[in-house]
């Protein structure tokens, strides 16, 4: 048989690493028990085991550029000269600052600039550093650090491809102020196009230019941006391969066939049904790269579907057809090698980043030499979508039939939202502008070490729950110490707000080292959703009365809402993602009314992700805020009216939602605004958001501790938006990622802001 010539390549690889290695050196250069040497040599080793990897599974370039010390779209800001000039003084008391620590400024703040504003990367929870401009941006190019690693790239392949985030969706993801973004436009392009030349110098063949932004509905003026930009990259340049991802983007297919490219990659894992228009519509010259394995998800591919899917286009492409994952594998793990304790079979049904690169491989193989050159591994791959199928584990009659039922359950809370806060007000007898924390207090090195030797069977249960009983009644000293009106038990216990709860529900599954980069180097660990969902017992009813018998002040009930525990879960694909959204419901809802009858007053249900799992085009809109406004209600309608449901959302435009936001009817809301400088809010105040509100007065994400004029000054915007009477005051997210002494300091000032006020407005 004659072997054809169908390449396979990725969009990016995972960059923590597989024991989650590039964490620990940033913590570690943070602390400043490192030197900035060692981290910048564990980032390259890092990157030469994931090119290595690459070379392995046989694909036709390494991915070059993918890689980051902090995030993607940073690079990209300080690439093209675009930091903001506010961060151009040293930080105070420092006489030298070194490139890592200017660069890690932009994102984690200094001693005199608060951080950039960090939102999530279109429907993902990845969250990057949004980008700054004003009138007085000027772009240039500063590309050491991208060509230094494009050179390592360049020592260990002749065949690399590196990755750009495209200059429109740069501009389109940043924020602008006083400036209108497209008039930048060309004077970026400008900028992409000399580091172009530069590339073409270097004999770069192809690159990929990400422009995610045709996953969204763009107005005709962003659309002809496309047209300004690109024709500054007519000439000396490498051949260009655009890349969409997380949506079919056929509908742009007039306009984008037009651009001076030389091919696309299309998501065919979200929709495949843009195939086949797509092949028909490209020029003779282009490549078609098609995503055909889920960068998002980490189900085993059904390469039997995959190859039917491909095989239609094979002759008619030939080596102009090209395969990838649907995205960046950034989304997933990175292997299941040291997966050693999880379930045979469930293991066998799944495929992280690795395993995903020899998918690829098996595919490439059976495309270019035929299927009975991987008859064995499509054999074993045939053997596990099957069991999979069929496996008894996956479905519960009883939670079957209780969604059914549904049809019975009032959705809704017994009373309007103003008769509840009369009862709450007279149950809870709170002061105006009452504060409080979001849920989380700092993770010490005495809880992770006891968690960890609990782990290890090296600690009873008893002994590992006396000590978490300590440090609960430590943050709840600390917080009356404070003088906090409203506390929270400070979640000691809880290793990661999704795990935690996943763990004592069915139908989940648990990894030891499925690490996904959430932000810098904050890292989560997706559970698995493998089954059926549903509470067998009560999850933190124990640890809730326990945490209020130590205080007369209320102490809030914390738990994860059923769409953040659906979008921050690894969600089986075999149902729809609204089933189970409302098989997770059911079991909060059955948590918050053993709460309640516990004597738990305050009940906070965060969904964090609610925006997160917005659809990315309009259309699909009303459909998804739906069944999720319908799943947080179905979670708390049960609560009684004096008791007080809290919900919290952070880092996320929510404006455009705000009905939605209004429809779920929480009691409280506290939301992430003091980054954008209580921006966020004004949505709030435009809408006439009806119930009571938190906006966050410091950022929780930076290490600084701010004043109490800055965090008076943030109340007092606030004030502007949202009347006092229906004011809560608390930082922007949880705490537990901060330590003991700087999280006190800003708590008293927090606390005294709010006392300060409460006098004036007296």
């Amino acid at each position: 048989m004659t072997t054809k010539t169908i390449k396979a390549h990725i969009l990016g690889y995972p960059r923590v690493g597989a024991k989650r290695e590039l964490k620990f050196a940033l913590e570690s250069f943070w602390r400043k028990e490192t030197t900035s040497e060692h981290l910048q040599k564990t980032a390259a080793e890092l990157r030469k085991t994931h090119w290595k990897k690459q070379q392995e599974a046989d694909l036709a370039f390494i991915t070059s550029n993918d890689f980051s010390l902090y995030d993607h779209v940073l690079d990209h800001t300080v690439l093209f000269g675009a930091q903001p000039k506010r961060f151009a003084k040293l930080p105070f008391g420092e006489k030298t600052i070194s490139p890592e620590n200017a660069y890690f400024s932009l994102a984690r703040g200094n001693l005199e600039q608060p951080a950039m504003e960090m939102t999530k990367w279109l429907d993902t929870n990845y969250h990057y550093i949004v980008p700054e401009l004003n009138e007085d941006t000027q772009f240039s190019i500063n590309a050491h650090d991208f060509l230094s690693q494009l050179d390592e790239a360049q020592k260990q392949s002749k065949n690399v491809k590196p990755v750009l985030l495209g200059p429109v969706s740069f501009l389109y993801l940043s924020k602008a102020r006083g400036v209108n973004k497209l008039d930048l436009l060309d004077s970026l392009a400008e900028q992409y196009a000399f580091l172009l030349q530069e590339l073409h110098a270097k004999k770069i063949e192809w690159l990929q230019m990400d422009e995610p932004i045709f996953a969204l509905d763009l107005e005709d003026a962003w659309l002809k941006a496309f047209e300004r930009a690109y024709a500054y990259f007519r000439t000396q340049r490498p051949k260009l391969l655009l890349t969409t991802y997380f949506a079919n983007v056929s509908r742009y297919q007039g306009f984008i066939t037009q651009l001076p490219i030389d091919g696309i990659h299309i998501d065919c894992v979200r929709a495949p049904e843009q195939l086949g228009p797509w092949v028909n519509a490209i020029p003779s010259y282009w490549v078609l790269s098609a995503g055909v394995i889920d960068g998002r998800n980490i189900w085993r591919t059904d390469l039997d579907k995959t190859l039917a899917l491909l095989e239609p286009w094979v002759q008619r492409l030939g080596e102009r057809l090209w395969i990838a994952p649907s995205c960046s594998l950034l989304h997933t793990p990175v292997t299941l090698a040291h997966e050693v304790n999880l379930d045979a079979e469930i293991k066998s049904w799944l495929a992280f980043a690795d395993e995903k690169l020899n998918e690829l491989r098996i595919i490439a193989c059976a495309l270019n030499n035929g299927a009975d050159s991987v008859a064995n591994e499509l054999a074993i791959s045939r053997a596990a979508i099957a069991t999979r199928q069929q496996s008894l584990r996956v479905h519960n009659v009883d939670v079957k039939e209780r969604i059914k039922d549904l049809i019975n359950v009032n959705e809704n809370r017994a009373n309007k939202f103003e008769l509840r806060q009369i009862n709450q007000r007279a149950r809870l007898n709170l002061p105006l502008l009452p504060t409080t924390t979001i849920g989380s207090f700092p993770q010490t090195p005495d809880i992770r070490a006891s968690r960890a030797a609990f782990k290890k069977g090296e600690i009873s249960q008893a002994k590992y729950d006396a000590d978490m009983e300590a440090h609960i009644a430590y943050a709840i000293s600390q917080q009356e110490e404070i003088d906090l009106d409203v506390l929270v038990h400070g979640e000691a216990e809880r290793n990661d707000m999704v795990e935690f709860f996943g763990e004592q529900l069915a139908g989940y599954v648990f990894t030891q080292n499925g690490w996904v980069q959430s932000y810098g180097s904050r890292c989560v660990k997706p559970p698995i959703i493998y089954g059926d969902v549903h509470r067998a017992n009560p999850m933190t009813v124990d640890t809730a009365r326990f945490a209020q018998s130590l205080s007369k002040r209320p102490v809030k009930g914390m738990l994860t809402g059923p769409i953040t525990m659906l979008q921050w879960s690894f969600v089986r694909d075999d149902q729809t993602r609204e089933t189970t959204a409302l098989q997770l419901a059911l079991a909060i809802r059955d948590e918050v009314d053993d709460l309640q009858k516990a004597g738990i007053a305050i009940i906070q249900i965060d969904e964090p992700a609610l925006r997160e799992g917005l659809p990315l085009q309009k259309s699909a809109w009303a459909h998804y805020l739906a069944w999720a406004v319908r799943a947080f209600k179905l979670s708390a309608s049960v609560a009684k009216d004096d008791t007080q449901i809290h919900t919290h959302m952070c880092y996320a435009e929510f404006n455009d939602i705000l009905p939605a936001i209004a429809a779920m009817d929480a009691d409280v809301i506290t939301i992430e605004t003091s980054r954008s400088a209580m921006e966020l809010l004004d949505g709030f105040g435009e809408f006439s958001y009806p119930n009571e509100i938190g906006p966050g007065v410091y950022d929780i994400h930076s290490p600084r501790v701010p004043s109490i004029e800055a965090m008076e000054k943030l109340v007092k915007r606030a004030f502007e938006v949202i009347p006092a009477e229906r004011l809560w005051i608390n930082p922007d997210c949880g705490l537990k990622t901060r330590g003991w002494d700087e999280t006190k300091l800003a708590l008293q000032n927090m606390v005294s802001v709010a006392k300060k006020l409460r006098a004036q407005l007296a």
